[in-house]
This record gives C-alpha cells, structure tokens and sequence, in this order.
C-alpha cells in the first residue's frame, strides 16, 4: 500500500512541476512560452493576454495539488477540480482533432504535457476516494495524511 501511496503522490508532484513551470513561463514571458513549446505557433495568433490567462489558471492546478497534498481532509475537493480542468483541456485538444483542426499526430506530441497530467490527475483522485471510502469514519482524516 505504501508503493502505490508514493507512486500517487509523484503523480501529483509532476502535476505540481509541469503547472508550475507553466504557469511562471506563461505568465512572464509569454511570448518566449509562445514559441517555445512545439505546435503552439500551428494553432492560433501570439495572444499575450489570453497565454496568461491559461497561465493563472496553470498557477491555481499546481496549488490545488500541492495544498491537497498536505491539506487531507480537502484533498479530494482540491484534487478532482485541479484534474476537471486538465480533464476539459485534453478534451479540447482532442477535440480539435477530430474536427480536423490539427492531425492525429498532435496526440502524441501534446501526450507529455496533456493527456498525461490529466490521466494522473483521474488516478490520484481515484486514489484519494478510495483512501476516504476504505477508512472508518473516525480515522479518516488520519488515514490520507503523507
């Protein structure tokens, strides 16, 4: 059980760094974010305003993973919406797909840095209702702790 307790939480630690780091770049040099990372160029017209926008909601996903970390007894709440959003990003990159927007390629491409984060996300999730599910009632604040 402990295995599958630290291969969760670096799940969430690589949601932490990826939203972080994407969050920072977004917000500070959107531009050089911009042409940085690949495909962003294919899909639309630099947007200084709109990078930091996604930026700031990056920012708020990292929170939420790293304040469920420590903060138990809200982990599921601060888990499931950080993992909604990447849930509705992915889908949206999917989407573009298959409306012809961008190739099938682009699912690979993006993988690392979309489908995957969201795919943790659904897992430690998961993992945390389970923890909450499985634990009596007067230890289960106990139970989840790190």
């Amino acid at each position: 059980m402990q295995a599958i307790k630290y291969l969760v939480l670096g799940m969430v630690w690589f949601n932490v760094v990826l939203a972080g780091w994407l969050s920072i770049h977004m917000l500070y040099d959107p531009e050089g974010w911009y042409y940085f990372v690949p495909g962003v160029t294919d899909t639309g017209f630099f947007n200084q305003h709109f990078i930091r926008d996604i930026g700031i909601i990056q920012g708020f996903v990292a929170a939420a993973f790293v304040v469920g970390i420590y903060r138990t007894e809200r982990r599921i709440e601060l888990w499931a919406a950080a993992t909604l959003w990447l849930i509705a990003h992915g889908a949206f990159h999917l989407w573009e797909v298959a409306v012809g927007i961008c190739s099938a390629s682009v699912i690979v491409r993006d993988f690392p840095a979309v489908s995957l984060p969201a795919i943790f996300g659904i897992a430690a999730t998961a993992w945390a209702w389970s923890q909450r599910q499985n634990a009596p009632a007067s230890t289960r604040t106990a139970s989840l702790s790190i």
